[in-house]
C-alpha cells in the first residue's frame, strides 16, 4: 500500500466563470500534487444557483466527486440526477425521503477506498437534522469500509464549523468548510490527526462579491430590496486545498491551501 493518499478539494464553483477557472487551473494543480481524488462543491455551478445534469456530467470529466449544500435544490431538474448519480452528493442531514446520497465511497486504481461525506450546518440556515449526530450515524457505516473520510461541511457560522472539526477530531481525515465563498487562513491538523479548514473558498469571478457582480450586491445592501444576482465575469479565482493522508490510519499528514488568480480574464 502507498504511504500517502492525496486529495484535492476545490471550493464552491460559481456559474460559468467557476467552471472556466476549474478548466484553466486544475491541470496545473494536478501536475503539482498528483492527487488520487479530486472533490469540488458544485451547488452553484449552473448560473450561480443550483446544478443541472448537463453541467454535472461536464464536471465529472474533471473531478471525481461533487458535493453540494442548500442550493442543490434550486433547479428541480437535478432531483432525478441526484437519485441516479451516486458521485453527486447532497448533505446527509436533510430529512429522510429527500432524493440523493449523503456520502460516496471512492476507490482508486490501487484499491484504496476513501469516503466523502457531505453535511450542512444549522446556524443561520435551514433547521434540518443535527449535523453532529448525523455524522455519528454515517460514520458507523463508513468507518467499517475505510479510515479515509473527507467531510464537506457546508455551513455559515465559523463557530459551528470549528465545533464540528473538534467533535470529529481523530475520527475523520479532514473537515473542510464550504458555503461562504471566502477562503480562510486557519488550515491546520488537529491533535487527533484531522485536517481542518473553516472555508476553502470558491472558484469564479475574481472581481466579485462572493462570486457575484459587485454592482448587484451593492444595490442589495444600499436598498435592502431583493436583487437578482449574476456570476461576476471579470478575472478568475480558484481556491483549493490539498490534503495528504496516511491510507492505513486515515490520519492527515499535511494540509496546504492554494489560490490561483488570473486578473484579466473575462468572458
Amino acid at each position: 500500500m502507498p504511504d500517502k493518499f492525496g486529495i484535492l478539494f476545490i471550493g464552491d464553483l460559481i456559474g460559468r466563470p467557476g467552471r472556466r477557472a476549474l478548466a484553466q487551473f486544475l491541470p496545473e494543480l494536478k501536475k503539482k500534487y498528483q492527487p488520487e481524488l479530486i472533490v469540488a462543491n458544485a451547488e452553484n455551478a449552473a448560473g450561480g444557483n443550483g446544478l443541472t445534469e448537463e453541467i454535472g456530467k461536464e464536471l465529472f470529466f474533471q473531478v471525481d466527486v461533487l458535493t453540494s449544500g442548500n442550493h442543490i435544490w434550486d433547479k428541480k431538474e437535478v432531483l432525478n440526477y441526484l437519485e441516479k448519480e451516486p458521485r453527486l452528493l447532497r448533505p446527509a442531514n436533510y430529512p429522510a425521503g429527500n432524493p440523493g446520497h449523503g456520502y460516496y465511497i471512492y476507490r482508486n486504481e490501487n484499491g484504496i477506498k476513501a469516503a466523502v461525506l457531505n453535511l450542512q450546518g444549522r446556524v443561520f440556515m435551514e433547521p434540518i437534522e443535527c449535523p453532529f449526530r448525523q455524522a455519528d450515524r454515517e460514520l458507523e457505516k463508513i468507518l467499517a469500509i475505510t479510515p479515509i473520510v473527507i467531510i464537506d461541511f457546508h455551513a455559515e457560522a465559523t463557530s459551528e464549523k470549528q465545533a464540528l472539526g473538534w467533535y470529529l477530531n481523530g475520527r475523520v481525515s479532514a473537515v473542510i468548510g464550504t458555503h461562504t465563498h471566502t477562503a480562510t487562513a486557519d488550515e491546520r491538523i488537529l491533535p487527533g490527526g484531522t485536517a481542518f479548514l473553516t472555508d476553502v473558498g470558491m472558484a469564479g469571478g475574481l472581481n466579485s462579491v462572493i462570486g457575484m457582480k459587485p454592482e448587484q450586491a451593492l444595490q442589495r445592501f444600499l436598498t435592502s430590496r431583493p436583487q437578482r444576482f449574476e456570476p461576476a465575469t471579470e478575472g478568475l479565482l480558484l481556491n483549493a486545498v490539498f490534503i495528504s493522508i496516511d491510507p492505513s490510519s486515515g490520519k492527515a499528514l499535511s494540509i496546504k491551501r492554494e489560490t490561483m488568480i488570473e486578473e484579466k480574464s473575462e468572458e
